[in-house]
């Protein structure tokens, strides 16, 4: 374990050797007390000879809240941060250049991984970007967008669910992590059931989404939001009303409104601090403009505040579910991908018997009856299809606030480039913000109400 500030180190005091520089690198500032056995008696009285009680320490690379490999470098004067730094880069995956060699639905697989606790949200994103280059936006059917609308929702209300649980736990209120999963695993279940995988999905696709739901999955919709309906108030009686979560939280990581805008904050932080920014009505996509809710606000711009309005924003979901339902019943039987053969990948897709995979019928049909479906299927797989040239940004409300994809062709069948715009790496920036000049303490309630996923971050 080691005592640092900056310099020269050895097992018993400081000399005129800096261990840590590297070739051609002038020695650093200060004094690092590197501690090996029972060196502390040496280094206690020199640290008090020195009159200096300054300390820098590190928090990870892995900690909890962080959900991802994060490691926060604190600078402490006793239990007072004087500075924090975060540092990146722990978890990364080169996403986004793994997209450049693959098709454009291909990439669907790639960017389901980045933010792993919210996949959907990243298909959504990325296939909205795709298909404005394609300008195919009028032709997806009204089903699929209800589809995507009530997917997308429930993957909201999953996100807020880790939040919250996870950030209940750090705060000491254990409970509120199982009750969260709990709830969670119904949700989970639900997406295994229409997409055939609990999480990284790849299921919205260019031109729509790769299944319609199951012959169950109406009523299996209903039932978990009934389920969700049923629980939901005991989890928010729980977060709002303990006196530990609220003795860690209120007051704790104030961000005001101007810093929010100076950080480049979007989301459920942004409307705790006052402004009622949500991109579902200000830049509607999907069709949310046909849905009637409400947007979460508060001015009080603190921890508490941010985990209440996510506690608000998963009732929101609840009643844009609700209505999607009902819009469901209404479209059975329509189509849920494009009509057009060139772009729908793959063609009348049904989930198999055991619940992934092509359905036996389609199989039948490209296998056997159809030698121009075989060969075009095969075509389509394989090269993938064009998007003319061209550049497009669709900005969409994820649970954790503006996630948006960049996309950019060059006319061929693979992106040129890919680039998102991820709320928790804007978010992080936000950390020095709240945490300086609090407890090291409450740094981790920070990093919980800012509900980072490192994935998204280093992609």
């Amino acid at each position: 374990m080691s005592t640092t500030d900056t310099g020269p180190s050895t097992n018993s005091g400081p000399v005129n050797e800096d261990l840590f520089a590297g070739p051609g690198e002038e020695p650093a500032e200060g004094t690092v007390y590197t501690v090996m056995g029972g060196d502390w008696d040496e280094v206690v009285k020199e640290q008090v000879e020195r009159g200096d009680e300054r300390m820098v320490v590190n928090m990870g690379p892995q900690h909890p809240s962080t959900h991802g490999v994060l490691r926060v470098i604190l600078e402490l004067d006793g239990e007072t941060v004087t500075e924090l730094r975060s540092s990146i880069g722990h978890l990364h995956t080169g996403i986004e250049k793994n997209m450049e060699y693959r098709t454009w639905t291909q990439g669907v697989a790639f960017c389901t991984r980045m933010d792993y606790v919210m996949p959907l949200h990243n298909e959504l994103a990325y296939c909205l970007s795709v298909e404005k280059l394609l300008d195919i936006e009028d032709q997806i059917t009204d089903r699929a967008k209800i589809i995507r609308v009530m997917m997308a929702e429930w993957m909201r209300i999953a996100s807020h669910l880790v939040a919250l649980g996870t950030g209940g736990m750090e705060l000491g209120a254990t409970t509120m992590m199982t009750i969260g999963f709990r709830e969670r695993e119904k949700i989970m279940d639900f997406f295994e059931a229409v997409t055939g995988l609990r999480m990284n999905h790849a299921y919205i696709r260019p031109g729509g989404v790769a299944n319609d739901l199951p012959d169950h999955g109406l009523q299996l919709l209903k039932d978990t939001l009934t389920s969700i309906k049923k629980q939901m108030p005991e989890f928010g009686k729980l977060a709002s009303k303990n006196p530990i979560v609220r003795s860690r939280l209120i007051g704790v990581g104030h961000l005001d409104l101007s810093a929010c805008m100076a950080l480049g904050v979007t989301g459920p932080m942004l409307r705790s601090a006052g402004y009622d920014y949500d991109l579902r009505k200000a830049m509607p996509y999907c069709g949310y403009s046909d849905y009637d809710f409400d947007v979460p606000v508060r001015d009080e711009a603190d921890g508490y505040a941010r985990f209440l309005n996510r506690i608000d924003e998963m009732w929101e979901s609840v009643k844009i579910i609700d209505q999607c339902v009902t819009k469901l019943e209404a479209t059975q039987g329509e189509p849920v991908m494009i009509d057009d053969p060139k772009i729908a990948w793959p063609a009348k897709l049904s989930i198999g018997s055991d619940g992934q995979g092509n359905s036996n019928e389609y199989l039948k049909h490209i296998m056997g009856q159809s030698m121009e479906s075989l060969i075009h299927h095969f075509k389509l797989v394989t090269e993938g299809f064009r998007v003319p040239p061209g550049q497009a940004y669709v900005p969409t409300e994820s649970a954790k606030g503006e996630l948006g994809a960049h996309v950019v062709s060059d006319g061929g069948t693979r992106p040129f480039r890919v680039h998102f715009r991820d709320p928790s790496f804007h978010h992080l920036q936000a950390l020095p913000a709240l945490s300086e000049g609090g407890f090291i303490a409450d740094v981790v309630v920070n990093i919980a109400t800012l509900d980072p996923v490192l994935g998204g971050v280093d992609r």
